[in-house]
């Protein structure tokens, strides 16, 4: 939990603040902007919440924040409000899951409500409260790892849904040698009729990406929305792999359609389907550059 005495020295005065743990993943600036920024390579509060709405948001990075590193000075009154808006819907039937892991560096986690079955796309903490939640939206059918490093805690869910776990083969380690469906070679898997997984090789040597309904692309590391440059970007400063790969995997991936890119890390994007592949042909060439 955060510790008031460490309390950043930049936080705007007032009842949510952020401590010196911070280890600057992002999580709360994109999830509550009007709240939280960048300074000193951390986040602070710059902006105390004013009304309900503002609050729960600011309770909602609260509890995402993977290393505990948002606190408030009172003891909040409407912390279980908070763990019930979780997971928060972006549109239809697709939910951010909230409750970020340390051990991913804070990735994101989504959730996909299906009558087949959910899924759930890559693993945030196992949150008592958020674990409730997924039960009462029908539990998890699959648990689909984008790639090795936002696992966190997959086993967890495993044993307590039952759920099968989905990763590329050149992904498995000794954490995951247990994983129960291992993907191979190079080609798309069509999952389920609405469930398409596609291998992108770059970030790391088995990453994959989940397209959902034509619509909803869950990018884990491989694609996206870069707030400084206002475009779309693949993480050329943290590409384990291959750049070359990556970058032969991003022409693949500009071949389909969709409107939505979900990352793991970086800022999500939505347009229509037009606009996204603008974005694509224009991420593409920039990558060319880099």
């Amino acid at each position: 939990m955060a510790h008031l005495q460490q309390r950043h020295p930049q936080n705007i005065n007032g009842d949510f603040y952020v401590d010196t743990t911070c280890i600057d993943c992002d999580t709360c600036r994109w999830m509550t902007p009007e709240v939280f920024h960048r300074e000193d390579e951390q986040s602070v509060v710059y902006h105390q919440p004013v009304d309900e709405t503002e609050r729960l948001r600011a309770m909602q990075a609260l509890l995402s924040c993977p290393t505990a590193s948002i606190g408030t000075v009172a003891k909040p009154t409407d912390i279980k409000t908070a763990q019930h808006s979780f997971p928060i819907q972006l549109e239809a039937n697709v939910y951010h899951c909230g409750y970020h892991a340390e051990s991913s560096y804070g990735a994101a986690s989504y959730l996909i409500q299906r009558p087949e079955g959910n899924v759930l796309v890559d693993s945030p903490r196992f949150a008592p409260p958020l674990v409730k939640r997924l039960e009462e939206l029908g539990g998890v059918r699959y648990l689909y790892l984008t790639h090795r490093d936002d696992v966190a805690d997959h086993r967890k869910f495993h044993d307590h849904f039952g759920c099968d776990r989905i990763l590329h083969q050149d992904e498995i380690n000794h954490g995951t040698q247990d994983v129960e469906i291992q993907l191979k070679g190079a080609e798309p898997v069509q999952l389920a009729p609405d469930l398409l997984i596609i291998p992108v090789p770059g970030h790391t040597k088995g990453h994959t990406v989940l397209l959902y309904d034509h619509r909803f692309l869950f990018t884990g590391d491989h694609l996206a929305w870069s707030e400084s440059r206002q475009q779309l970007v693949a993480f050329r400063d943290v590409c384990w792999y291959s750049w070359p790969e990556l970058v032969k995997s991003m022409h693949k991936l500009a071949e389909y359609d969709f409107e939505w890119v979900l990352p793991g890390h970086g800022r999500r994007y939505h347009s229509d389907r037009a606009t996204m592949q603008q974005q694509m042909q224009k991420c593409l060439a920039w990558m060319a550059t880099v």
